[in-house]
């Protein structure tokens, strides 16, 4: 374990939360005294929670449990809530500059949105229609206007969207692998990890929003090993900002985003789950669901290097060349064939780093008796250990 690089996670005080309601950072992580250990979103229907975020300034907490958006408080009384969406909401972050909540959102035609609408008894897609029913968003929630329950995504003017063009052009393209024409660029099944972070390998310059892709499972590929990470300045993207009418998806959106990343770290299963920035160690957080590529040490927890800028190269296991900007993974935890990652159940569901090492970490239950989903939040401490890289906080 490279403990030179992990100490500052446990010892120095912060530029604030991951997730503050404000445009400012403070340098002081959270007051352990005010922080509730577990925080419980109580029983939410048949979807399990995507995502959280934390504002630790005002005492909420946010859920994203696939078809709705919940505010609670710490106590874990519901505020509020945004329902009517048929499609994915997925990982959730906060922007430090403007207070709002971002998520991913995605519809489209494949196994998961086929699900979605089964469950929502919302119909299928006729084939020829998939283009114009598919579409990835990053959902921005002006969380100040949610104060009550079952509030309408689409009529009580609390939610924009802005469509994210890259990511549906992948999704919609094919190419040549193993000799054989394959769909999806780079595996792409959509998006879903998001979070605000700086620059890779800048200590000034302004935040990102970085938005992660799926990626599918496939084994038998070898151009889909790498996780995607999207960079967009959203300085100007009030002038893409639309309400979402999910009977006639609109297109307004970045052109392209200011950088595309790439990360090796193997296949998984859907790719980054939830991706989270954390200003005390300056490095970015993915869980995923672990691959099933027997050539992969296949870690369900990988850190993103934020300290070192991205490094031109070509992407291996492309028919044709590609050439990507990488970053690196930091060099701690396990390794095995150049990957470095952690073993660690929980965090696909919901994580969000509180500072000076902090973390609140969903983890997602399923009643056996009333078949409804439910999380309980729970907060850890950032060890870094191979074997233990969470602790819980008592």
């Amino acid at each position: 374990m490279n403990l030179k690089r992990l100490l500052p996670l446990l010892i120095v005080p912060l530029l604030l939360t991951a997730c503050p309601s404000g445009a400012n950072r403070t340098k002081n992580g959270p007051d352990l005294r005010n922080l509730p250990r577990e925080i419980r979103s109580g029983e939410q229907g048949p979807f399990h929670v995507q995502g959280i975020a934390v504002d630790l300034e005002r005492g909420y907490i946010y859920f994203s449990f696939t078809t709705k958006l919940l505010k609670m408080d710490f106590e874990g009384n519901l505020i509020g809530s945004v329902d009517g969406m048929t499609g994915h909401l997925g990982c959730l972050t906060m922007n430090p500059a403007d207070g709002r909540v971002y998520g991913s959102l995605e519809y489209k035609d494949d196994a998961i949105g086929k699900g979605i609408r089964r469950t929502l008894d919302a119909g299928q897609v006729a084939p020829e229609d998939e283009k114009d029913r598919t579409g990835f968003y990053v959902a921005i929630f002006d969380v100040d206007r949610i104060t009550r329950p079952d509030m309408d995504a689409e009529k009580d003017r609390v939610m924009t969207t802005v469509y994210i063009k890259e990511a549906v052009d992948d999704y919609f393209a094919t190419a040549e692998n193993g000799g054989r024409t394959v769909e999806h660029r780079f595996g792409c099944s959509g998006i879903d990890g998001v979070t605000f972070a700086p620059r890779f390998g800048a200590k000034e310059g302004g935040d990102y929003l970085y938005v992660a892709y799926g990626v599918y499972g496939d084994t038998l590929r070898t151009d889909n090993d790498y996780q995607v990470l999207l960079a967009y300045d959203t300085k100007d993207w009030k002038r893409f900002e639309q309400p979402l009418s999910q009977g006639s998806l609109h297109k307004s959106g970045p052109a392209a985003p200011d950088h595309k990343y790439f990360v090796r770290t193997g296949n998984t299963s859907w790719g980054i789950q939830n991706l989270a920035y954390d200003p005390a160690s300056g490095n970015c957080y993915a869980a995923v669901y672990k691959g099933k590529k027997s050539q992969y040490p296949n870690y369900s927890l990988f850190v993103i290097d934020g300290g070192k800028p991205a490094r031109r190269e070509l992407l291996q296991g492309f028919d044709t060349p590609t050439e990507g900007e990488v970053l690196s993974l930091v060099p701690a935890g396990k390794s095995a064939g150049g990957i470095y990652g952690w073993d660690f159940k929980w965090g696909t569901t919901g994580l969000c780093p509180l500072g000076g090492g902090y973390f609140y970490i969903s983890q997602n239950a399923r009643s056996k008796e009333t078949k409804q989903q439910s999380s309980t939040v729970r907060l850890y401490r950032w060890t870094g250990d191979a074997d233990a890289p969470f602790r819980p906080v008592e």
